[in-house]
This record gives C-alpha cells, structure tokens and sequence, in this order.
C-alpha cells in the first residue's frame, strides 16, 4: 500500500544518547521528510520517559506497516527491557535486550520487512559485563548472519575509510595482515563500492602497515612480504586499480585523496581520527560484505550527554539517509 522503503533503527545502549537522537526524528521529518518510513526498535516506556525528560512533545505509536506514516509520529516497535533504564548509567541486566534489538532489527531486513537497518551506538563493555562476549556491531552481525568476512567502512567530510582490522589489540594487528585477509577485504570492497555507491570501478587507495610503507624493508616488511605481492596480482588477474601500499602520514593530504575513491587501512586507529577530524557528527559507519544493508552512526553513546539535550543527531539522519539511497541500489 505504501510503497516507501521501511527502515528499522535500533535505540542501542539505553542508558545512552541513542533514544535522545531516535527522538528527535520526527522534528526531523518535519523539516525535511525521509524518503522511506522509520520504525523504532526499542522500549517504549524508555523513549515516553526520555521524551518527558527532555521535553520533546512526541508522539509515539506501536509500528504497524498498514498505517500512513506521519511526519508528527514516531513510529515504535517495542522489545521491553529487562529493567528501568536510567540516563547515564549502564546496567549489564539490560545488555540482551539491546542484542535483541539487533537480532529483530536483522530478521526484518532478511525477512524483505524492512530495507535497510540503522544502529544507535551500544556500551561494548556493559554487554561483556552480563557475560556475553561481544566486540561490535560488525563482528556480531557477521556472525548472526554467517558471514566469514565483513569489512567496516567509514563514510563523512568527503572521505571513505574502510579497515583490515576492527577492534583488535594493537599488538595484534602485524599478525592480522595477511595476503588472505587482505585479498578478501579488497574484494568485498571493490564489490561493495559498486552495489553501494554506484562506482563500478573504484580506485583503491592502500595503506601502508609501517611508517613510511616500511621504508623498503628498513622499517618493517609486511608490505614486501605481503601486501605488495596481493595488490600486484589483484591488478593483474582482477583488474582492480589497486594504488599502494601509500604512507599513511601523507595518503591523507588532498593531491593523493584525489587520486581515488576510497582508503583502505590497516587498523582502526590508522585512518579513523582523521575521518573523524574532518567530519565527527556527520559521519557514518557502512558495514560492507553482509547480505543486508546495515549503517550506522559514527559516535559512541555519550553517557554523561544522556538526558542532558545536548546529543548532536546529524550522524543519525545522515545513517538513515545513507540507508535510504543504498536500499534504492
């Protein structure tokens, strides 16, 4: 009857800013309206008593897809949680709730329910305090959906940062740059830059593990022995343009950013601050490789901003926005 995409957002950590920025959708949709319909995931009597504490006059409604949408209204599909969640303070009898809301969130995207997904940030710490071993969004959702490889991508102040490896040690990393990692990833995010952006044929920008690319050998040969030898054969047998390994200290600069249309890192810490830097609020997080389209916001929960009215929602609406034009892909 309505033939708008349906978009499933999930509240996240409810102890932080995830139900103030859900709340402010329909304020929103007000002013400029989604192209899709919003749904969401989260307990009601969370996002009335959050709503009351931030004086926000919104109204919410029990999600039924046979109901025109409105821009007024929020719409909700209520998990409850397993006990009263209050701003700012996290509490591990909460954490399955806030996985459930994810497991729900996917079930609807497999199931043709819902377009695409969005995620409100989660406390990865309160989840492992209850006992449950988690260490992300990206992970979990690989693992719920069978997945033996994602890749975390970045998106925001004109750049596109995807990573070799997520929330791993640093100490850890060396050993996670190998030529099977490394070939998987630049697969996945060749095909992804496709489906998900439209640019059939993306030129790749690679970074280096070690200083200077490892300075020849002198400061380190992950790139000679590993990283060199995958690129060179992904250009040759694959067609991939493939331009690496680069410096990271200089792969950010404008005349070499220029030159492609995504970056590939190494490790977390390598090309996300200066993602950050340039867009922190606006940003957002794509999860490439899965068989849904899941995004994300680029911002933790901000628990000592919880309550307070002060969460920026930017990333939220650029995350649905985002899920929006890849669902239409």
């Amino acid at each position: 009857m309505y033939p708008l995409p349906v978009i499933a957002v999930t509240v996240g950590e409810p102890a932080g800013i995830g139900p103030d920025i859900c709340l402010r959708l329909p304020d929103r949709a007000r002013q400029a309206p989604f192209a899709a319909r919003i749904v969401v995931l989260a307990d009601r009597f969370l996002l009335a008593e959050r709503a009351a504490m931030l004086r926000l006059p919104v109204s919410l409604r029990d999600w039924d897809a046979s109901l025109p949408p409105r821009a007024d209204t929020l719409d909700v599909l209520h998990l409850p949680l397993a006990v009263a969640a209050c701003a700012g303070r996290l509490d591990p009898a909460n954490a399955r709730q806030v996985l459930a809301l994810l497991d729900r969130a996917l079930a609807g995207c497999q199931s043709g329910e819902f377009a695409a997904m969005v995620t409100a940030p989660v406390h990865k710490g309160v989840i492992n305090e209850a006992g449950i071993h988690f260490t992300g969004h990206t992970e979990y959702l690989a693992e719920r959906t069978a997945t033996p490889r994602v890749v975390m991508m970045l998106a925001g102040g004109g750049l596109r940062v995807a990573l070799l490896t997520t929330h791993l040690s640093l100490s850890d990393v060396p050993a996670a740059v190998t030529a099977v990692a490394l070939a998987e990833t630049l697969r996945i995010l060749h095909r992804e830059m496709g489906r998900k952006y439209g640019i059939s044929r993306p030129r790749i920008l690679v970074a280096g593990l070690n200083p200077h690319a490892g300075e020849g050998g002198y400061l380190g040969r992950e790139e000679i022995d590993v990283m060199i030898p995958v690129l060179e054969r992904l250009r040759r047998e694959e067609g991939m343009t493939l331009l690496g390994p680069l410096p990271a200290d200089t792969l950010f600069s404008q005349p070499v950013l220029e030159r492609g249309d995504c970056v590939l890192a190494m490790y977390h810490d390598q090309g996300l601050p200066v993602l950050k830097y340039a867009s922190f609020g606006h940003g957002i997080n794509v999860t490439l490789g899965l068989p849904v389209i899941r995004t994300s916001v680029d911002h933790g929960t901000a628990l000592d901003l919880a309550g307070s009215g002060e969460a920026d929602p930017g990333s939220l609406f650029e995350a649905i926005e985002q899920a929006i034009e890849m669902s239409r892909r």
